[in-house]
């Protein structure tokens, strides 16, 4: 039997884990690294880039490539107007899904977030088989604790694309407890946070004696990472504005810097209290390019970022109640997301909790270690443990009046399965719509359509006397099945959610399996093309370190007794910087073509000039140490 691998298909990043000796291990990708960005890049020619290459060449194609698609997971919405009564209705449905229709257009042809994310599992996939010299054809993928039934049938669809079969969907939270308890045998009550790039999760579980059992989630699937760093981009380009006069919002490729460096300062701000901002060619346009430099301070992006801290306190404190404890009564907090390293998440959790969090854990790997520990609990390599999980959000139907009536309540383990009667609303009503619903709130209107459809056959009867039975059962994965009887004659009909109000037809889902079967062919890199990408990237970053290196000596506009260095000498220094800065931004708009011949030759370029700078750097400062002593 071949591997089942777990893979934590991430908003920034994604990655993989298997089990060795019965303990995860994480698997790195065909560039070495352990975690691929989860960025997709289509060329003008079809081709497809995954992974830190697409993320490469971003500046060069940003009309071609997709960040952060996860958001946008299940979130499709295709309303059936033909079935909805008057205009009234059709207006309140147009409302309620206004927004939530997701496709990503690039040249002419669209492409669904899930077609989006079959081709990061299908390079996961790829770099795994490459890793492990065999065949990986099951997998256990993780989601955020939040993700409603549409999300969770979303991202099976995009395995199922991709090529290899989902076993199991688990949340991430209760992944991550599964690495971190996976040897533990007393029974304690921890709680898991999880910032990831794109959502917010927190989970209750109770662990020991080789039971973890979910007792409350909650959480908010549009929180994460990539909104501390928009608040960065918002804020470096108004700084920029008032400055040039220039709004850099207009233009796609300086927002792709912009995220860029604002992911580099949130990381840096994590242990510094100010990070130096340096932008060079940020905007090409009438005086030619702007260099262009700011600073950014802790207290000032804290204070940016202060409504997002807040937005955690509630799902924090729901499922706390949703689970009858109190703070006292966990007895270990777990952060887990790269984003948790954050110090104003980390202070907000203990003045929330009470206690510092426990930190023996990698926040970026637990998931995708957790997801295979899953896999290992279903295919028997790991004995004796039980998992036993919830559902996230209340499931029933629209009832008179427009409420909605609640069949399964949130925080229900699964799977299960409930039901409920129903009687008909008027005399000789021979149907009922059926509008299945998931939310919390009373009025149907305000909660999420998953499907509807006509229960037919119903005897003419006066009202109150016929009675329907509607079942809802949800399975391990959290996918729900839903189905109606007819008490007096037995006719029935039972249905799987998903095709028409989020998901995709069968039909539409083959077409995606055969263009994803298509270019996987089509996609197949030399190795020699990949080193040279790898080569380009690492120059890139030698390029950026040695500028950073060089500092303030190669600043023409500070005055000499500043630096220490003559005029004359300086000159050669910020000459050498600016070649270096050009021969980079070479090397970006290389990467964005096919030409890796012209990408190695530039390359090469890059390297000759920083080894120049470095020799001249280096030489300056020996010569100023010899002129002290």
């Amino acid at each position: 039997m071949s591997k089942v691998i777990g893979i934590d298909l991430g908003t920034t990043f994604s990655l993989a884990a298997y089990l060795e000796g019965g303990q995860p291990k994480i698997i790195p990708n065909v560039e070495g690294s352990r975690m691929t960005p989860s960025v997709v890049s289509i060329l003008k020619d079809g081709k497809r880039l995954v992974g830190q290459l697409a993320k490469l060449q971003a500046t060069g194609n940003p009309d071609g490539t997709v960040f952060s698609i996860k958001r946008h997971m299940g979130r499709r919405a295709y309303l059936d107007l033909d079935s909805l009564s008057d205009d009234k209705e059709i207006i309140r449905q147009i409302k309620r899904h206004m927004g939530s229709d997701y496709w990503v257009k690039i040249d002419d042809k669209e492409y669904t977030p899930e077609e989006i994310s079959a081709m990061i599992l299908q390079k996961i996939k790829k770099d795994t088989e490459d890793y492990l010299g065999e065949k990986i054809e099951k997998t256990v993928i993780s989601v955020p604790a939040y993700f409603n039934i549409s999300q969770r049938q979303a991202t099976i669809d995009a395995g199922r694309i991709a090529g290899i079969e989902v076993l199991r969907i688990i949340d991430e939270p209760t992944s991550a407890a599964l690495a971190y308890g996976l040897d533990m045998e007393d029974i304690h009550t921890i709680l898991v946070w999880d910032l990831g790039g794109g959502t917010f999760d927190v989970s209750i579980l109770e662990l020991g004696g080789g039971v973890f059992e979910v007792k409350a989630v909650n959480g908010d699937t549009w929180l994460g990472g990539d909104d501390y760093d928009y608040r960065i981009v918002e804020h470096l380009a108004n700084e920029f504005q008032e400055e040039y006069g220039i709004d850099l919002r207009k233009n796609k490729v300086a927002m792709i810097r912009l995220k860029e460096v604002a992911e580099k300062a949130k990381i840096d701000l994590t242990d510094k209290e100010v990070t130096r901002i340096k932008i060079p060619f940020i905007n090409a346009g009438e005086g030619g390019p702007k260099h262009w430099e700011t600073v950014l301070t802790r207290e000032k992006f804290e204070e940016l970022t202060d409504d997002l801290l807040q937005k955690m306190v509630e799902p924090t404190k729901q499922a706390l109640t949703d689970a009858r404890l109190k703070p006292r009564d966990i007895d270990r907090v777990i952060l887990v997301g790269g984003s948790t390293r954050m110090p104003a998440v980390r202070h907000i959790f203990k003045d929330l909790m009470g206690k510092e969090p426990y930190v023996e854990i990698h926040p970026d790997e637990v998931v995708a270690m957790g997801a295979s520990v899953q896999a290992g609990i279903l295919t028997g390599q790991i004995e004796g443990k039980i998992l036993i999980d919830v559902t996230p959000i209340s499931l029933g139907i629209e009832t008179q009046g427009g409420i909605f009536t609640k069949i399964i309540e949130r925080n229900t383990t699964i799977p299960t399965s409930e039901s409920r009667l129903f009687t008909n609303a008027a005399d000789q009503q021979t149907s009922m719509d059926i509008h299945v619903l998931q939310g919390e709130r009373p009025m149907a209107i305000y909660n999420m359509t998953l499907d509807r459809f006509q229960m037919t056959g119903i005897p003419p009867l006066p009202r109150g006397d016929a009675w329907v039975e509607v079942k809802f059962e949800i399975n391990a994965n959290g996918i729900l099945h839903v189905s109606c009887k007819d008490l007096h004659t037995e006719n029935s009909r039972r249905l799987r959610i998903s095709p028409r109000f989020y998901g995709i037809p069968s039909e539409e889902i083959e077409r995606m399996i055969m263009d994803a079967r298509e270019y996987q062919k089509q996609d197949q890199r030399e190795c020699e093309e990949v080193e040279i990408s790898i080569k380009a990237d690492n120059m890139i970053r030698a390029g950026q370190q040695m500028i950073e290196d060089v500092g303030e000596e190669g600043d023409p506009s500070l005055p000499e007794q500043e630096t220490g260095l003559i005029d004359p000498v300086r000159k050669v220094i910020s000459n050498g910087v600016e070649d270096v800065e050009k021969a980079m931004l070479e090397v970006r708009t290389a990467l964005a073509g096919e030409d890796y011949d012209d990408i190695k030759s530039r390359t090469e370029e890059l390297e000759r000039r920083i080894k120049a700078l470095d020799r001249v750097f280096k030489k300056t400062r020996s010569q100023r140490q010899e002129a002290r002593i």
